[in-house]
């Protein structure tokens, strides 16, 4: 069945549907995005306009293909230890925990498809051995939790490994797995994964030492991002750190975190 093209209204319907539904500002200009996406899915159901699709995703006897849709258009870019600051960082704050002789809990806020909490993992493991550390990683897309679960990865993106963590924490593919690692199966059982919307109220997660909120709220307009923040704000311990982007700030987002380098801030 052939498909007719995204009307600018029907963009408009979409800018606001993934807006209610996770938070994110779509910017003009994304209608590419957007038809690219979805597509496959308006030939699947066998629709013959975006705006068919988009009141299957109001009716609520189609809440499975809601969160498809959601998945689809969430943006899930990452690699290995992204930033590498944030990792030493996060090296240092382990050996002060485990000179002190206490755990840790790190959270990644928007984990993808788990190159950032695997990261993480690796360098409390290192550090903290089999001690008390936890790992978290939410994010609002199902589809990418499934993979970060299995923790399967093309050898291409263990670039950013350290080379001595890479051998210590993951397994060379054979056979019909050559060209693939996978993380061993003992640092993916550290790491929990939950299906989470950041824009909406939390469950409870306990306090964290430090959590890694990294390239995420770029998608978000400013008041989303202050609601964002205060909300995560609760889950962080005094003396705790928050990571962003290295493009971007809490200028005029929160006020009581304090800059400690740029992308990262302690709260006091």
């Amino acid at each position: 069945m052939a498909v007719v093209a995204l009307t600018n209204k029907e963009f408009s319907q979409f800018q606001r549907f993934i807006y209610d539904a996770a938070g994110i500002s779509m910017a003009d200009g994304k209608q590419a995005l957007v038809s690219g996406r979805l597509a496959k899915r308006l030939a699947h159901h066998q629709l013959s306009s975006y705006g068919d699709y988009l009141r299957m995703l109001e009716n609520r006897d189609h809440s499975g293909e809601l969160q498809i849709a959601v998945d689809l258009l969430t943006t899930n870019e990452t690699y290995f230890f992204r930033e590498p600051k944030h990792f030493a960082l996060l090296r240092e704050l382990a050996e002060q925990a485990r000179a002190a002789r206490r755990g840790m809990r790190v959270w990644s806020a928007a984990s993808s498809t788990g190159e950032e909490p695997y990261s993480i993992a690796m360098v409390l493991a290192d550090v903290l051995g089999e001690g008390a550390w936890e790992v978290l990683g939410t994010d609002i897309s199902t589809r990418v939790l499934e993979r970060a679960r299995r923790g399967h990865y093309p050898m291409e993106r263990a670039s950013g490994i350290p080379l001595d963590l890479l051998r210590r924490f993951c397994l060379k593919g054979q056979g019909k797995e050559a060209g693939t690692m996978l993380v061993e199966k003992a640092l993916r059982q550290r790491v929990q994964f939950m299906h989470l919307n950041l824009n909406q109220p939390l469950p409870k997660l306990g306090s964290f030492d430090v959590i890694f909120l990294r390239n995420v709220m770029i998608y978000f307009n400013l008041e989303t991002k202050r609601q964002l923040v205060a909300r995560l704000m609760t889950h962080l311990r005094p003396g705790g750190y928050l990571l962003i982007g290295h493009s971007e700030t809490l200028n005029d987002i929160n006020d009581a975190l304090q800059a400690v380098a740029p992308s990262i801030y302690r709260k006091p």
